[in-house]
């Protein structure tokens, strides 16, 4: 898609520059005077220009986004009004000429239906208005059209026509970028909602039956261990928020291990080395309580010996480093990648794959899962987590209820 974008603008670039310098009515900036001739000038504004109307056309197509990136529009192709609508509605006018509102609507109905541009002259009685012509360039998402962009000028222009068509496409490009992210977004929750689902309910059976059997023995233990649970299945089955922080995913880990420990007592060691600094980084929800899980599950399998997991997050620069080791039975490799191919979906590979596809989705493919196993050596798990990236933020600590 990046590429597409680079192609859009060397082609459309000259036209844009031309029909930005002929319609600008506003003085250049002084802080352009010296870059070169008045073309070369016209360039460099217009990229700047276009710069700035892109970030809210991220967001989609809405009036609030439309309000933000309308002024900047006008100003690409220096025309007297502009406005973006929707299939039913004007969502901006910018400029003079509001009171052609009803008019534009009411023309936009062949343009829509069919993804074509119009052009028109507009009818007006007001003798001091100076838009008496309409270009209608459609917004298409997906060969969709979402409603359309217009730009209002004094007269018929040829290069106005061009140059609104041109700018429309650049505008779908960016919601079509913005649909792609809503995309993403849907399909990370639809991965979460999956990795709830597979919380094992082998897990949640033998953790209410202990509970149980702390009841008659031992009320103050199971009291302490129902809460535990009651903790760990309220950050789990939480609704909002996408990415949470490592404090939080490794309080719900603890709730977890407190759990696997009243069941399994002394067959269970786990160390925790954790870098204060590196707690408030911000992660996908439900990233590592999956791994920990699967080294409990690969650790105690098989063998009545004490199974030893360690648990490290230290401080590596720009990222946090996380790693999570434990002396089980460990894994064929080849198995191992189909796993995380997703070919496969043992038991013994709780959540791996969707953990590692959701990490390679928000951070890139370099942060994938790095897995070091081999049949009876054990597994670790390294997980690199950037301190820094947009759109990463975490929704904070749930309140107790």
């Amino acid at each position: 898609m990046s590429g597409f974008l680079a192609g859009l603008l060397v082609a459309v670039l000259p036209l844009l520059a031309a029909g930005f310098w002929l319609g600008r009515r506003t003085a250049r900036p002084s802080s352009l005077a010296g870059l070169g001739t008045p073309v070369e000038h016209a360039t460099f504004e217009t990229l700047h220009t276009a710069s700035l109307a892109t970030p809210p056309l991220r967001a989609g197509l809405t009036e609030e986004t439309a309000r933000k990136s309308a002024r900047k529009l006008r100003s690409l192709l220096g025309t007297d009004a502009l406005c973006l609508t929707d299939r039913d509605r004007v969502l901006v006018w910018d400029g003079v000429g509001a009171h052609h509102r009803t008019e534009i609507m009411e023309r936009l109905a062949g343009p829509l239906d069919t993804g074509r541009g119009e052009a028109f002259p507009l009818t007006c009685d007001t003798p001091d208005c100076t838009v008496r012509w309409a270009v209608v360039a459609p917004l298409t998402v997906d060969d969709r059209v979402h409603g359309a962009l217009v730009a209002c000028a004094p007269h018929e222009s040829a290069v106005l026509v061009r140059a609104a068509g041109e700018v429309a496409r650049w505008v779908s490009v960016q919601l079509e970028l913005a649909d792609l992210d809503q995309s993403r977004t849907r399909l990370i929750e639809a991965e979460i909602r999956a990795l709830r689902a597979q919380i094992s309910p082998h897990f949640i059976f033998n953790s209410l039956a202990v509970i149980a059997s702390f009841v008659r023995t031992d009320p103050e233990r199971a009291r302490e261990l129902l809460l535990e649970f009651a903790d760990f299945t309220r950050y789990s089955f939480r609704r909002h928020g996408d990415f949470t922080t490592l404090a939080d995913e490794l309080h719900a880990i603890d709730h977890y291990l407190a759990l696997v420990r009243a069941r399994f007592g002394d067959r269970l060691s786990v160390t925790l080395q954790i870098a204060p600094e590196v707690l408030p980084v911000a992660l996908p929800f439900l990233c590592l309580q999956p791994l920990v899980e699967n080294a409990v599950k690969h650790g105690l399998e098989g063998r009545s010996d004490t199974c030893r997991i360690q648990i490290t997050a230290q401080d590596a620069g720009a990222e946090a480093l996380v790693v999570i080791e434990d002396d089980g039975a460990g894994m064929d490799p080849g198995l191992l990648r189909r796993i995380l191919a997703g070919e496969v979906s043992p038991t013994g590979g709780i959540g791996l794959s969707n953990v590692d596809d959701r990490l390679r989705q928000v951070y890139g493919d370099d942060h994938g899962l790095v897995i070091e196993t081999a049949v009876g050596a054990g597994m670790r798990i390294t997980v690199r987590l950037p301190k820094y990236q947009p759109g990463v933020h975490s929704a904070g600590r749930l309140a107790p209820k």
